[in-house]
This record gives C-alpha cells, sequence and structure tokens, in this order.
C-alpha cells in the first residue's frame, strides 16, 4: 500500500509540473523561439550545401554517369547514390561521389549506416571522426580506408 505521503508527493509533482508549464518555461525543453532559430538555421545551411560548388542536378548526374534521371532516381532511393532533398522537387547531388574509390564505396556504407536517406550520409561522410584521427570518412575513403570508414558507418548504426 502506498504511504499517504507518497500520494501528496505525487500529487505536488504532477501539480508543480502543470504550474510550470503553464507560467514559466522548463529548462529541460528548447523554447518556440530556440526552435525556430535553430531550423532556420539548419535551413540555411542546408541550402548553402545545396548551392556549393561540387553539387550537381539529377540531370547533371546522369549524363555524368551515362544514364537517365530515372536511372538517378532508383539509385538514389536504393542508396546506391548520394541524393541531397530539395525545399522544392527534385535532388541535388555531390559530383564527388562518382569517382573511385567513392563510387565502389557507396553501396556498402549505407548499407552500414542502414540509412540511404541523403542528408544523413552526406553529414557522416563530411564529419571529422576521432576513429580516423580527425579526417573525415569521405576524407579516409579518397585515401584508400575504405574498409575503416565502412566499419565506422556500422559502429555509428549500432
Amino acid at each position: 500500500m502506498k504511504s499517504a505521503q507518497h500520494l501528496i508527493s505525487s500529487t505536488d509533482s504532477r501539480i508543480s509540473t502543470r504550474a510550470r508549464t503553464k507560467n514559466t518555461p522548463s529548462n529541460d525543453f528548447v523554447s518556440l523561439a530556440e526552435t525556430k532559430a535553430l531550423m532556420a538555421g539548419s535551413l540555411a545551411m542546408r541550402q548553402q550545401r545545396l548551392d556549393a560548388g561540387d553539387m550537381v542536378s539529377t540531370d547533371e548526374a546522369a549524363q555524368m554517369t551515362g544514364t537517365t534521371r530515372v536511372t538517378m532516381n532508383a539509385w538514389i532511393d536504393s542508396g546506391r547514390a548520394i541524393g541531397l532533398t530539395r525545399i522544392k522537387r527534385g535532388f541535388r547531388l555531390p559530383k564527388w561521389q562518382f569517382d573511385a574509390p567513392m563510387w565502389d564505396t557507396l553501396p556498402r556504407l549505407t548499407k552500414a549506416l542502414g540509412t540511404n536517406e541523403g542528408w544523413a550520409v552526406l553529414t557522416f561522410l563530411e564529419t571529422p571522426h576521432p576513429g580516423l584521427d580527425g579526417a573525415t570518412p569521405r576524407q579516409a575513403i579518397e585515401r584508400g580506408m575504405q574498409d575503416r570508414a565502412v566499419t565506422l558507418a556500422g559502429a555509428e548504426s549500432s
């Protein structure tokens, strides 16, 4: 049987939580203004990355690889290629992914990460990793350390 003190304490806790949420913001959550600022910053960063000089359209990527836009979209859907979603319809793709050894490693990498979502894959590839002595997985792959980058991707997804 619960003690009267426990019931009072529990009720007081719920009341104070309700009062706090109505009157004072909790330190446990980001405010609406902070959330809007973070999202706006994220959107600006994504747009900047989409506009970078190493990005190409789906049509340009198809032309580079001697295929069609339909095939390129299928490759993006299957994790064979990195396609970054845009606010408008379509994708932007980093053109360096079509160079060996990156092109040969991408299917293994997306499988190890457990995702083919373009932004997630790109973020993994372009973020310095302590397991690579501060290099990015992309740099490691370009230096011939494909297996090590894929192993780290598997560890990241676990």
